[in-house]
């Protein structure tokens, strides 16, 4: 077997990229349920987790730092944000514009992740066919 750190890149940037559509999904939940009563939004805090798993490494460069994370570690998951107040009547505290806006940077997020995917895998390319 070959022991290789070539997809370390890849293997955090598709961890993180799935956690992106994740929550996509959580906040597309939240604005569908925005009339829901006794709703209480749901979201994912992925970068956190990152900063975690990557500040539990003794090394200072980020290559050696990616090299290093445990992917096993890299799992955030959902949460019911039950700290936001809410300010209505029913007990739903879905905030429609906080949403949208949310879903757009979170869209914006995801196809940079995908492109810096296709980036690694373009590098790779043309080194084997150098």
């Amino acid at each position: 077997m070959l022991n290789s750190t070539a997809f370390n890149y890849i293997d955090v940037l598709d961890k993180a990229s799935d956690a992106s559509w994740t929550r996509e999904s959580l906040i597309s939940n939240n604005i569908a349920n925005v009339d829901t009563p006794g709703y209480k939004r749901q979201d994912l805090d992925f970068q956190t987790t990152l900063k975690t798993e990557l500040g539990r490494t003794k090394y200072e460069d980020l290559d050696q730092r990616i090299r290093n994370v445990d992917l096993s570690n890299l799992n955030a998951s959902a949460y019911t944000d039950l700290a936001s107040y809410s300010y209505r009547l029913d007990g739903n505290n879905v905030d429609i514009d906080t949403e949208n806006v949310e879903l757009a940077s979170e869209q914006i997020r995801y196809e940079a992740l995908i492109e810096g995917i296709d980036e690694e895998f373009s590098r790779m390319r043309v080194v084997l066919s150098s």
